[in-house]
């Protein structure tokens, strides 16, 4: 399941890392010992449920180019509109963030970005549906990086509302 412990932290894990020590949460990122870009392959990778794989999802708020960053369920797929209506006021608009915009926001690549450390802070959101499960992991700021926590945890890590973001 995990690398060797002796290869040092890629930069971004590092920074993910610093950020959760200082946050108090107790569980460090560990790397898998291979890339867990999508949900699916980090709940493979770690032998757990699709579900519990907390995906962070980057949106691009218009016109204001804001970062909005929702975190939901693997096994959830976000429903735009509802997000939209939660972050978006006049003249506002929800849109899909490209690559360049997603690591110029964060500092992370798609596949590794972590809820925490962003190099911008983003608008955030909870999906409801982490709290199905008593344990959820999360990216840890690499594609193979990630660290385990609870749904509370995540509320306390990054400050952000709980609320209905999926299809149902």
């Amino acid at each position: 399941m995990c690398g060797s412990e002796l290869q040092p932290l890629p930069e971004a894990v590092q920074r993910v890392a610093a950020a959760l020590m200082r946050l108090g949460h107790p569980h460090a990122p560990v790397m898998l010992d291979s890339a867990a870009r999508t949900a699916q392959e980090a709940a493979d990778a770690l032998g757990v449920a699709l579900g519990q794989i907390a995906k962070s999802i980057i949106f691009c708020r218009q016109p204001d180019e804001v970062a909005v960053l929702v975190i939901t369920s693997g096994d959830r797929r976000v429903d735009e509109r509802k997000v939209q209506a939660l972050v978006c006021g006049p003249g506002q608009s929800l849109g899909r963030a490209t690559p360049a915009f997603v690591r110029n926001k964060t500092g992370f690549a798609i596949g590794g970005v972590s809820p925490v450390a962003h190099a911008q802070t983003p608008v955030t959101l909870i999906d409801e549906e982490l709290f199905r499960f008593e344990r959820i992991w999360a990216a840890a700021g690499h594609p193979n990086g990630v660290f385990p926590l609870s749904p509370q945890d995540l509320g306390a890590l990054t400050g952000a509302p709980v609320a209905d973001v999926t299809v149902r």
